[in-house]
């Protein structure tokens, strides 16, 4: 699944609508994960906070209303993380009132928790497979220098 860049624009302008709620503005921190929930055949994403109180209006994405097959999560999911990722990268997300860590979370119709998308933490760094390449090898080496000495 491809989104149109009017498509990607609106997701964005949704999600930092969602966070501008909780921007540096006031003293009180929030404590809260913000949950995204895409819904398949309609189409409709909306955001919302642990205590299902919505933070966005509700939005159409076109190409999810359309969409037929049956991985719609797995690639929501994609779309969404990297969405995410560049947001944090442009600084979308440096001056919320919300206590860390939280996290963006993918969540279903039921919403129940599909996937974290997106971890905010100063001292925590999520690991995955790139992260991870030839760590074994790294490792191996490692200890072999250790044993020799």
């Amino acid at each position: 699944m491809k989104l149109s860049q009017s498509s990607l624009s609106l997701l964005e302008d949704s999600i930092k609508k969602a966070v501008s709620k909780y921007a540096c503005n006031s003293v009180q921190t929030f404590v809260t994960d913000i949950h995204l929930q895409p819904t398949p055949n309609s189409g409709e994403f909306s955001l919302f906070d642990d205590e299902d109180k919505a933070l966005a209006d509700i939005i159409t994405i076109k190409e999810w209303a359309e969409y037929e097959r049956n991985d719609f999560y797995a690639n929501t999911e994609r779309i969404l993380t990297t969405l995410l990722s560049n947001m944090k990268q442009a600084g979308c997300f440096d001056k919320l009132n919300i206590l860390k860590p939280y996290s963006f979370v993918l969540v279903d119709e039921k919403k129940e928790t599909i996937a974290e998308l997106l971890l905010i933490d100063d001292d925590t760094l999520l690991l995955n497979k790139e992260l991870l390449k030839g760590l074994d090898e790294e490792l191996d080496a490692f200890l072999k220098e250790l044993l020799d000495k």
